[in-house]
């Protein structure tokens, strides 16, 4: 009988943990429920993760890689402008929550309202996500600059903590609305428009 890789059993909770808090959100969901779904035994649970709260932490991590790396390989195009870019990859989000039906938003977003004043573990992964993801969009941003897409007048960090919330902003609304309307607004006041040189 071969036993099951550990990395694997690790990413399989992981994964778990996302599609789990994105349904539920982080005190709706126990960690009884968590290693049902998962498959695993819950005294494995603690052999990678301390705590329900360390897990959460870790999840937070493991849910936003995936983004920087698609927003990477848009970026990494280069025969593609870059305002061009972030245009494809937003309207990649979009399209993908239309297929979603408009449920779960956006994990970071969701966290942050619920645990992001109460866990300070939790507060930091998210603080460091959504820097990540910050200073990736960032890059693509001062690119566009560069490039004579966006504007020069206002700083590539600004430009990208503001993209940052007013995606997030748009992603509650979305919710609510159960259109993606907040979202594509959200993508033509920024790029077509607010920093468009």
């Amino acid at each position: 009988m071969s036993r099951r890789d550990p990395n694997e059993l690790r990413a399989k909770l992981l994964d778990h943990g996302v599609s789990l808090l994105m349904q539920q959100g982080y005190h709706g969901v126990g960690l009884q429920q968590l290693v049902q779904s998962a498959g695993v035994p819950k005294g494995s649970f603690y052999n990678y993760f301390e705590s329900k709260e360390a897990f959460g932490a870790e999840v937070v991590t493991h849910y936003i890689d995936p983004f920087i790396r698609q927003l990477d390989g848009h970026l990494q195009k280069r025969e593609v402008k870059a305002a061009d870019a972030l245009r494809a990859y937003f309207d990649e989000l979009i399209a993908e929550t239309e297929r979603r039906d408009f449920k779960g938003g956006c994990l970071l977003g969701n966290l942050m309202g619920e645990i992001g004043d109460t866990s300070e573990l939790c507060r930091t992964s998210l603080r460091e996500a959504v820097h990540r993801y910050r200073d990736k969009l960032r890059e693509g941003i001062s690119r566009a600059q560069e490039e004579g897409g966006f504007r020069k007048d206002l700083d590539a960090k600004e430009m990208a903590d503001l993209t940052v919330d007013l995606w997030q902003g748009a992603l509650l609304r979305m919710k609510i609305e159960r259109n993606v309307r907040p979202l594509v607004q959200f993508c033509d006041f920024l790029f077509q428009a607010y920093f468009k040189a």
